[in-house]
């Protein structure tokens, strides 16, 4: 299975980083479909969750709202620029910033209820492995959600290229990859306005 826009680590860092400071009024209307999006997730007070490629925080706030102020928000991301956007947002109120690749998160076995995963797939070199990582995190029966605030076809007409067969994000490609790395899929959505593929840690 290839993804043709993974990148190497530092490809990614280097992309990031010189759209960090520009990178939330450039999509200034996603703050409700991230809340929409962390819903999904269907969190209770006081658990335990990772948004896992945080960017510049915009789905803290509500994985924050969802988890009280007794639970614990975790924001990890690959590019400082993109912590310190996030900070200057105001969002390390809602979470601990944590600079870590999501391949080797500094994070026990099972500690996490639930991992929320913004437009991440497309940006690990080694999807399988991100995957498993996060299923390491995860207790079992935790969940996971794959999003973005619009669908495969709409993104691809954005950055104007066809969707490929091979795209990991299509639901019979990713099932398999998601169940080789701990994950029951059991829920799959890819319209214009959102993307969503939720998932459950087996064990």
């Amino acid at each position: 299975m290839t993804d043709h826009h993974a990148d190497r680590p530092q490809e990614v860092r280097a992309f990031f980083a010189s759209r960090a400071a520009t990178w939330d009024t450039k999509f200034p209307d996603d703050g409700p479909a991230y809340a929409a999006g962390v819903a999904e997730l269907g969190l209770q007070e006081g658990e335990r969750v990772l948004d896992a490629g945080c960017g510049t925080g915009r789905a803290l706030p509500a994985l924050r709202s969802a988890v009280g102020p007794l639970g614990t928000v975790l924001g990890a991301d690959l590019t400082p620029e993109m912590l310190e956007a996030a900070v200057r947002a105001g969002r390390d109120r809602d979470a601990a910033l944590l600079l870590a690749d999501v391949s080797r998160l500094p994070l026990p076995d099972a500690a996490l209820d639930a991992v929320f995963a913004a437009g991440l797939l497309s940006h690990l070199p080694d999807s399988a492995g991100g995957l498993t990582e996060l299923a390491r995190t995860v207790r079992p029966g935790g969940r996971l959600a794959l999003f973005h605030p619009i669908g495969r076809a709409a993104l691809a007409a954005r950055k104007g290229r066809p969707i490929t067969p091979d795209d990991l994000r299509a639901e019979p490609n990713l099932r398999p990859v998601l169940a080789s790395c701990g994950w029951d899929l059991i829920r799959y959505e890819d319209e214009d306005s959102r993307y969503l593929a939720l998932a459950v840690r087996r064990g």
